[in-house]
């Protein structure tokens, strides 16, 4: 078994999410009498902890506003989160890489409480063994999350994989020293992700599993 650890990202990765985050990006912006980011710089700080995300996403905010800002960001993206699916095949390649013993965590830009609330509504909480978040640690790409992730199960930076969707994800496990792999069909289009240098970029959750069964 070449990668002992899998890390997941959660946004964009394993749950289509990335849509509801612009939007609720954008609606609050509105709410608030900003400037409304674009759906290209909206869509690049989705993977960021929520303060980043904010920061680079509506630049014109100013520091004593993030709270307000974050309350509305939370009220439009909590009122359809239930709503969100999987992308097709996750379950599967999960259950499939648990079989074969491999350890499966996830890091994400969610609040413990957000991801917390995303286990539940996806039903998968029982696949992940562990994960780190945006609130407990350094927001990507710092290699904090991964770091802990490795010391928690004694694997080493060559043991490990961190899929994501995002540069940020990519650039984490860079700065970890882990490989990564990057999925197409999230946040960050095709060409960025190629600029962090992943093993593979594979465009569906099948493509994924079918690369993790043959490589890891």
């Amino acid at each position: 078994m070449k990668y002992e650890l899998v890390v997941f990202d959660w946004d964009g990765t394993l749950l289509d999410s990335a849509g509801a985050i612009v939007h609720a990006i954008q609606a609050s912006s509105r709410d608030l009498g900003l400037p409304v980011p674009d759906n290209a710089r909206a869509r690049h700080v989705i993977g960021l902890g929520l303060t980043d995300a904010l920061r680079h996403a509506v630049p014109e905010l100013q520091p004593e506003r993030y709270h307000e800002m974050t309350e509305r960001y939370r009220f439009h993206y909590l009122s359809g989160d239930h709503q969100l699916g999987l992308f097709e095949g996750v379950p599967e390649m999960l259950i499939r890489l648990g079989e074969a013993g491999h350890i499966l965590t996830v890091a994400t830009g969610k609040s413990r409480h957000g991801l917390e609330r995303a286990f539940d509504n996806s039903g998968l909480r029982d696949f992940f063994q562990a994960s780190r978040c945006a609130d407990e640690c350094h927001s990507k790409p710092h290699p904090q999350m991964l770091e802990e992730l490795m010391a928690e199960f004694g694997c080493a930076p060559e043991s490990t994989v961190m899929i994501g969707d995002t540069s940020h994800d990519l650039l984490m496990a860079r700065n970890a020293g882990v490989d990564s792999l990057a999925v197409t069909y999230g946040a960050h289009p095709h060409d960025h992700l190629l600029e962090q240098k992943p093993r593979a970029c594979l465009h569906s959750v099948p493509e994924l599993d079918q690369w993790l069964k043959r490589y890891a």
